[in-house]
């Protein structure tokens, strides 16, 4: 998969970023890490400049966000519980209960988790399509999408050029750690929403005093 990929960048360039791009929000398994950091090495050795490689990757991320959020809108949280009910619920481990959680605490969140998830891997693609469950203003949507994809894009791209020769490290690191980053942006908000609640009963027994 690497080397298919290094192949692509190598042959066509800014145009092959963006493409590739597209396909791996659409598709996770393809590592945007890999993409990002050799982009960034691209930048040492060829005319291709960090802005050039910055924008083409933004522009792929966007058009696989937009094709997200377009499947979440189509795929809508009553036709989810459907297939959690079904056979494919049973042999994944999906309960209903489970979609109704999740659709309420994205309902509440959406722009942060939308801006959050987009600089974390593996759920950075996904988040697409509870954003379309949700119906998430779209213009919204594409906003924050923005935000956190040109922030992703600027840092491991930058990573790459910096590590040069070692980009693969930058690439290799970030897929290894991929799931010690998503528990600890979980215990962000876990955090968030506890301090919240122990906030909320100070106030109400100053209140009541």
């Amino acid at each position: 998969m690497q080397d298919f990929i290094i192949q692509i960048m190598n042959q066509f360039g800014c145009v092959g970023i963006a493409l590739l791009i597209a396909i791996e929000n659409i598709f996770p398994p393809i590592p945007s890490e890999v993409i990002l950091s050799f982009g960034g090495f691209m930048t040492t050795y060829s005319d291709i400049t960090m802005f050039e490689v910055i924008v083409a990757s933004t522009i792929g991320s966007l058009v696989g966000a937009v094709v997200l959020y377009g499947i979440g809108r189509i795929l809508n949280k009553d036709r989810l519980i459907q297939i959690c009910n079904g056979k494919i619920g049973r042999i994944l481990h999906l309960k209903a209960n489970d979609i109704e959680k999740s659709q309420e605490w994205f309902e509440s969140k959406s722009k942060y988790a939308v801006l959050i998830c987009r600089c974390v891997p593996i759920v950075r693609s996904l988040i697409s399509i509870p954003a379309g469950m949700s119906k998430m203003n779209f213009l919204k949507f594409m906003i924050y999408t923005t935000i956190g994809t040109v922030i992703w894009n600027i840092l491991i791209t930058s990573l790459g050029k910096f590590a040069g020769d070692s980009w693969g490290v930058i690439a290799n690191g970030i897929s290894e750690y991929a799931h010690f980053i998503i528990a600890g942006i979980v215990l962000v908000f876990v955090i968030i929403k506890l301090r919240k609640k122990i906030t909320h009963k100070i106030v109400c027994i100053k209140f009541r005093k």
